[in-house]
């Protein structure tokens, strides 16, 4: 029999182990959390993790298993070791057809390298440490990341007319771990849909575990559509877990219904290019369209109502009838009608709409295209016009509004009224039909003239000489031919002014005559003529640059004779004896004595006797006896 202290040592025993859990997963490393008791990892597949087992307390030697316990408890020895001090010895003896096996590291870890999913079980850690022993289990979970989610639309079309829920489509989570969650939405709001079959709507779920021990979810949507899910976008949502509690979410592509609905409601309208009022232009090509409601398009039937009866144009599927160059008989009303037998009975399948084509003849005038007056009478033009809608009429000239209406009445014209008439049709409501129709008036008369009286360029009288430009200008019809009483006049050319005005110029010089007699402009056609003069006024002679000119050659002529008085009496100073025999007695025997009267000077006389005779007396040249 054992002895009580030893009875008591053994119950005390294992109140000396204590056992603790190290467990941790995550990519790439092997984290550690330390558990007391049994506990639950989570991992997510493919990644590592190391189950750690480890005796706390003054223990030098105790043994380590590792256990797998499978679902209907019974336990498969893994790996065991022998921990004697700080070291340990042991292994792994039995992996199960793990792939990678299971590995125990120097610390007494169990560690499995790539989380699968077969790993999702028990492990129980037994410590032995003489008589007593322990053990603790740790529960394993795996998680997987669905594939992309996947939505298989109903391709069919569906009928609203239908009094029961049709299969509206299929959404596909694959291969996640746990099973995941399907959510349906319609327009990004959840359906709530029962999983009861009912005629409103339900969805249906079905789980597939699949070879790799992964699992699938199917989950089908059933739906009594309406006729406002035509428009709808619809799409299915997969919620999945993720270790420490976290979720995530992987929605699919939206998609649409093709649905079949009966026609309820026709549109029917006058296109392109109608106006607001509903007319169009005679001569345009014209789009008629007709719209019904349901779905698919039904045919459309285009007629035209004569008399009460329905006369067919054209029959198609799209609903557009298009009239080439529409004429003003093609007035009148058009319809639309929709061929659909599945459309209720109250249901108003026909539609009418006025067809209203514009048209404007061209325009008539009273009077020819020229009309010819004379000055000071009147006249009245009228304008005609025909179209519908009536249209406006007014009249303008040279781009000036004269007035409205048909009528345009001329009084006491004046060469200012000649020109261009203009008198143009059009209508409001139609904007871009008008039409214009014009005649050309031409005033008869006598000339009118307007000379352009030339003022002097310095002070306020012409100059002698001085240049001067002189414009004439008239008007008339037929138109006058302009004439100058001097050479030199240009032809008449057409005035800046305008308004019927021709001009000439004549460019001269200012003298007295000029002044005097004036020059004349005139002007001259079949009905009489006009004449106009200038005068240029008191006209001043250039006196002071003539006197300026004279001076000039009088101070010429006395400088030269100067020269020749003083060479003269140089001469002279040289033959003085002569100079005073002819002073003092009478000359000699023989010799002429000439004459003083007359024109002859003195002086002259003396020059030209000494220079006679000098030559025959004394044989000397130059001046002899000379006084």
């Amino acid at each position: 029999m054992e002895p009580r202290d030893g009875r008591a040592r053994a119950r005390r025993a294992p109140r000396l182990l204590v056992l603790a859990l190290l467990l941790g997963a995550h990519p790439g490393a092997q984290a550690e959390e330390r558990l007391s008791g049994s506990s639950l990892v989570e991992v997510m597949k493919g990644e590592p993790v190391a189950l750690n087992c480890t005796a706390l307390g003054a223990h030098d030697h105790f043994v380590l298993e590792w256990f797998l316990a499978d679902r209907s408890g019974v336990r498969h020895r893994l790996a065991s070791a022998e921990v004697q001090g700080s070291e340990l010895q042991g292994g792994v003896h039995d992996s199960r057809g793990r792939s990678p096996p299971y590995q125990l590291d120097s610390r007494g870890r169990l560690v499995l390298t790539e989380a699968q999913v077969g790993d999702e079980q028990n492990y129980v850690c037994v410590v032995r440490a003489g008589a007593a022993s322990t053990e603790a289990t740790t529960q394993l979970r795996l998680f997987a990341k669905p594939e992309a989610t996947e939505v298989l639309p109903n391709k069919r079309i569906l009928s609203v007319v239908d009094d029961f829920a049709q299969e509206i489509a299929t959404c596909n989570s694959r291969n996640g771990n746990p099973v995941p969650e399907i959510t349906w939405y319609r327009n990004g709001e959840p359906l709530r849909m029962p999983m009861e079959v009912n005629a409103d709507g339900y969805m249906t779920s079905r789980t597939v575990r699949e070879a790799s021990g992964l699992q699938s979810l199917i989950s089908t949507l059933y739906l009594r559509p309406r006729k406002a899910d035509q428009d709808a976008s619809f799409h299915c949502s997969v919620n999945y877990q993720l270790p420490t509690g976290r979720r995530g979410r992987l929605d699919s592509p939206t998609f649409r219904l093709s649905l079949h609905y009966p026609t309820e409601n026709v549109d029917f309208w006058v296109g392109s290019p109608s106006t607001t009022e509903g007319w169009v232009r005679e001569g345009d090509s014209v789009q008629l369209f007709c719209r019904g409601d349901g779905n698919p398009s039904v045919e459309y039937i285009f007629f035209r109502l004569q008399d009460k009866q329905e006369d067919v144009l054209k029959t198609n599927l799209e609903g557009n009838l298009t009239l080439e160059g529409v004429q003003r008989g093609q007035s009148g009303t058009y319809g639309c009608r929709v061929e659909d037998y599945d459309a209720a009975e109250d249901a108003v399948l026909s539609k009418t709409a006025e067809l209203r084509v514009a048209y404007l003849d061209p325009l008539e005038l009273s009077t020819e295209e020229e009309l010819s007056l004379y000055l000071g009478n009147s006249t009245t033009v009228n304008c005609s016009v025909r179209g519908l809608p009536t249209p406006a009429l007014r009249w303008t000239k040279d781009f000036v509004p004269l007035g409205n209406g048909p009528t345009l009445s001329l009084s006491s014209i004046t060469f200012d009224s000649a020109g261009t008439y203009v008198c143009e049709a059009s209508m409001p409501t139609v904007p871009l039909l008008s039409r214009t129709q014009s005649f050309k008036l031409l005033v008869q008369g006598p000339p009118q003239l307007s000379p352009e009286e030339p003022q002097p360029q310095t002070g306020d009288s012409w100059k002698e000489g001085e240049e001067v430009r002189l414009v004439c200008s008239a008007r008339g019809y037929p138109e006058p031919k302009l004439s100058w009483s001097q050479l030199g006049g240009s032809p008449a050319e057409p005035a800046l002014r305008g308004h019927g005005w021709v001009s000439s110029s004549l460019t001269l010089k200012v003298t007295s005559a000029l002044s005097r007699e004036g020059v004349s402009c005139e002007a001259s056609n079949t009905h009489g003529k006009k004449q106009h003069v200038f005068h240029f006024g008191s006209v001043t002679p250039q006196t002071a640059q003539a006197g300026v000119a004279v001076m000039a050659v009088a101070v010429s002529v006395g400088l030269l004779l100067l020269v020749v008085a003083a060479f003269y009496c140089m001469r002279r100073k040289g033959r003085s004896g002569c100079c005073q025999q002819g002073e003092k007695g009478a000359p000699p025997p023989g010799e002429p004595q000439l004459s003083h009267s007359g024109s002859e000077r003195p002086e002259q006389t003396g020059l030209l006797m000494g220079g006679a005779s000098g030559g025959a007396r004394h044989g000397s040249g130059g001046f002899g006896d000379e006084c």
